[in-house]
């Protein structure tokens, strides 16, 4: 990509006006360099994920042709990008109306503010732009003395496991720390030692032999010891530690690594950070930045933004009537015990404490809630009730997809169900070396719903690929233990305990 021009002096203006009204209403974000894109570069730099330069792999070229073809044919369009930096990068699409432009400049400053005061973003490389060509330039280094098809096969086989990680550890300690210089050795075990006289003491249990008794129990207890000693969430970085890999190979896997966790966050507050977004720059220009003939064309553009599809959930239109509904509560002081055990229909719809707090309450979620917390706390059933929520899945009779429920417990836990973990099983490392033969023991943590096979028997392909050695699955199918293994050329299973 070229050198950043600067904005158009009427695009730059409307940035600083837009920027002034957010502070005022206290958003709190990074400077933010804009660049104006003709739509062929933005599709490039959308398929990049929105930064200028990646590491060279054929899925980006796939994606970039899907977006171009989407676009020509008029099945999508792309409004706004903009990425986790500090400063912050974003991008408006040339030829855009002035209404389009005005609409991402508010935008892009809500996203900004959760970018740099979510909690779960706080652990974020700030730096990833120079992180990412970093990337691309060992990548290249690696092609240069590998070759393009061997490392291409590679990182295809580490793309399908980067979801293989554990979001959590950057904010959990999960392993204890390395003892530090200085610190008291543990203590060892005491070797059992014959009874005697004091004077027959060195004759009956010699030194020779205490010391070999010693190290046998040593050895015993490292023979002992689980590897890993706790099952590890992150298989990635077990793979990392312990798989026989090669200089390249592992590094190539660090790279993978380290962009799954910097994009682990946006996954993980898609509906939050999109909302609140949408807030913003809903109140911004209605209240503030457009004028009387601008406001038919902006609800025209709002209306394709938070339309619901026939059997999708738009991130977009549940965040913000969810952030707009916690506003209106604590505003109305509909919170806490007496609200919770007010059984009264009608004074539940007339309640109005005139407290005043929602603006305060809407800024203390941006910063402490995922989406699973954001949807467990705030989605209630009168909210599900109001915005008119259900469930489907597909009927095996019918053959059609159908309303499955509308029932508010039901429709939550589904909608949980689907955000937790991103709505992926739960992976853990149970045994490097399993049944004392080197092998990778991998066990599915089972909540109510089984693998699908197809999907497992390809992630132990991969997993044996990085591991060069068989590996087995273990989890439940139809309510049986069972252990699913390959061994770099058959796929076989069997009956296992699974507790």
């Amino acid at each position: 990509m070229s050198v950043r021009e600067p904005l158009p002096h009427y695009l730059a203006e409307w940035q600083q006006k837009i920027e002034e009204v957010a502070r005022r209403y206290g958003l709190d974000f990074f400077p933010i360099n804009y660049e104006v894109l003709d739509y062929k570069t933005m599709n490039e730099v959308a398929a990049y994920g929105g930064f200028p330069t990646r590491y060279p792999h054929w899925r980006f070229g796939m994606d970039y042709e899907g977006l171009s073809k989407g676009y020509e044919y008029g099945l999508q369009k792309i409004y706004e990008m903009v990425i986790n930096t500090d400063p912050a990068y974003a991008y408006l699409l040339e030829g855009n109306s002035m209404v389009d432009q005005k609409t991402v400049m508010a935008h892009v400053c809500g996203h900004v503010d959760f970018f740099k005061n979510n909690y779960f973003f706080s652990k974020t490389n700030r730096r990833m732009i120079d992180g990412m060509a970093n990337h691309a330039t060992r990548v290249r280094r690696h092609i240069e003395r590998q070759g393009i098809e061997k490392v291409e096969t590679f990182i295809d086989t580490c793309l399908s496991l980067d979801n293989l990680i554990d979001p959590m550890s950057q904010y959990i300690v999960r392993r204890a720390p390395p003892p530090r210089e200085g610190d008291e050795p543990p203590e060892e075990a005491e070797v059992p030692k014959l009874r005697s006289k004091q004077y027959m003491d060195k004759y009956i249990n010699p030194p020779e032999f205490l010391d070999k008794q010693r190290e046998k129990l040593k050895a015993e207890k490292e023979r002992a010891k689980k590897f890993p000693e706790q099952a590890e969430r992150d298989v990635l970085l077990f793979l990392i530690e312990h798989a026989p890999l090669e200089r390249w190979e592992r590094d190539i896997l660090e790279i993978i690594r380290d962009e799954a966790y910097y994009f682990a966050p946006q996954a993980a507050t898609k509906i939050m950070n999109e909302g609140w977004a949408s807030y913003w720059h809903s109140k911004l220009l209605t209240m503030h930045v457009l004028d009387a003939s601008e406001i038919i064309d902006y609800a025209d553009h709002a209306s394709g933004i938070l339309a619901t599809a026939e059997g999708q959930l738009n991130p977009y239109k549940l965040g913000i009537e969810l952030f707009r509904d916690i506003e209106e509560r604590w505003d109305r002081g509909a919170f806490g015990k007496e609200w919770e055990e007010c059984d009264d229909l009608a004074a539940r719809k007339n309640w109005d404490r005139r407290l005043g707090l929602g603006r305060k309450k809407i800024f203390e979620v941006r910063k402490l809630y995922s989406d699973v917390t954001f949807i467990d706390e705030f989605f209630t059933e009168d909210f599900c009730r109001t915005h008119k929520f259900f469930s489907f899945g597909f009927n095996d009779r019918s053959g059609n997809w159908e309303i499955e429920s509308r029932e508010f417990k039901k429709v939550k836990n589904k909608l949980l169900f689907q955000l937790t973990n991103r709505g992926q099983p739960f992976i853990f490392v149970e045994d490097g070396n399993f049944e004392n033969r080197s092998e990778l023991l991998i066990k599915h943590k089972h909540e109510g719903i089984d693998l699908k096979v197809d999907y497992a028997r390809d992630t132990l392909g991969n997993l044996a690929r990085v591991w060069k050695r068989p590996v087995n699955l273990l989890t439940r199918m139809d309510g049986k233990g069972k252990v699913l293994r390959f061994d770099g050329k058959d796929h076989s299973e069997r009956a296992a305990d699974y507790k």
